[in-house]
């Protein structure tokens, strides 16, 4: 049964140009059986069975949240309060979250992933991806991709997050990429390629592993130092590489000449008090940027895109329509994906701000203008 909403103040939808967006006003969208059938000035839509009046409001896409780590036990409040008062943040505070994660049973871990699921979906995210990372050993690795897999299709492999506590680097990785690999079902491969992390060479070890297996590259790589990193992702066409926050000319070169998406974290560097990278800048190079959330508990908890954006803006030298493009297609092409669009056609994955226009997003941080969030036509968010 078609749906026409209409009345809508604003109607956004991410062009092809790297950072712009169309956008419509006075509009209307007609959805049907899951996808949009018809969208354009709201004087010229045709009559549906069923109408809804969205005098006053926005429509976007729903955002794609391409990059997160919703599989874990525990939390690590007071870890975030020493960075506040000046304790720098290593990578070899994950060991803490994988202790946690290893003591949980698999319902607890079911019902916290849940839980951030359903705020995904209250902050307009409608596709995410979720990595494993916190079993570190492949029992627990297995259960959080299968875990993960209720949720989302966008199930990472992320044995390669760090060497747990006591292990042998060169033996860890080797693990990775033989038993604990053969072990898991996923759809793609990741590595955090770092100081303090694995070296390029392990993170070649590991991602040519995955990719014989059938998964797809994607990496951390360049959150607390330049290893060399990119010039492997690129190697390899993963098709992201994230965090970026350190990147000199040669890696944007690099970048600029590949399919693989650079997509930001803006909640870690919130988080840990690090440098924002440049994201307008990487756009101006003409690469295309994502805008993800990276919630984890240790070094980005949140699960808000909106969020994601005002601080992007802010900080990282984005324009709104840039950001919106970022945490929107963007993120469906980190994912090599087709979301993360309104058009004739596409899957009626969309949100409603109470709000005149997208501006708004940026425009009034913390506040909750996210109305309502829609999965292939059907309502899975209301603000009430």
């Amino acid at each position: 049964m078609a749906t026409c909403y209409r009345k809508i103040a604003t109607l956004v939808s991410p062009a092809e140009a790297i950072g712009e967006l169309t956008v419509i006003t006075d509009a209307a969208m007609v959805v049907d059986d899951g996808r949009v059938t018809w969208l354009g000035k709201n004087s010229e839509a045709p009559a549906c069975e069923t109408e809804v009046d969205l005098t006053g409001k926005t429509v976007i896409p729903g955002f794609v949240d391409s990059h997160s780590h919703l599989v874990f036990g525990g939390e690590r409040s007071e870890e975030f309060a020493s960075r506040m008062t000046g304790k720098k943040y290593e990578a070899g505070g994950i060991n803490s979250t994988v202790s946690a994660t290893r003591r949980a049973t698999a319902e607890e871990l079911r019902a916290n992933t849940a839980g951030l699921v359903q705020e995904l979906y209250a902050s307009g995210i409608t596709t995410f991806e979720i990595k494993s990372g916190y079993g570190l050993d492949t029992e627990t690795e297995k259960l959080s991709l299968e875990i993960a897999s209720e949720f989302t299709e966008e199930v990472t492999f992320l044995g390669a997050h760090v060497v747990p506590a006591g292990s042998d680097p060169d033996e860890y990785t080797d693990l990775v990429a033989g038993k604990m690999l053969e072990s898991i079902t996923a759809k793609w491969v990741d590595v955090f390629c770092d100081t303090g992390a694995f070296t390029v060479a392990q993170a070649k070890k590991v991602l040519t592993a995955g990719i014989a297996a059938g998964l797809r590259p994607r990496m951390h790589a360049n959150q607390l130092s330049n290893i060399g990193a990119i010039a492997l992702a690129v190697e390899l066409d993963c098709a992201s590489v994230d965090h970026c926050t350190f990147l000199d000319d040669a890696d944007i070169e690099l970048l600029k000449n590949s399919n693989t998406v650079a997509t930001l974290l803006p909640g870690a560097e919130f988080s840990t008090r690090s440098p924002y990278p440049q994201g307008g800048k990487l756009m101006k190079a003409g690469i295309a940027v994502a805008l993800a959330t990276d919630c984890n508990p240790g070094s980005s908890f949140t699960t808000s895109m909106v969020f994601c954006i005002a601080v992007a803006v802010r900080d990282m030298g984005f324009s709104v329509d840039q950001a919106i493009w970022a945490a929107t297609k963007g993120g469906a092409m980190a994912l090599r994906g087709n979301q993360g669009v309104l058009e004739v056609g596409s899957i009626a994955d969309f949100v409603v701000l109470d709000a005149p226009n997208h501006i708004y997003l940026a425009y009034r941080p913390g506040v909750a203008i996210i109305s309502q969030t829609f999965l292939q036509g059907r309502e899975v968010y209301e603000r009430r």
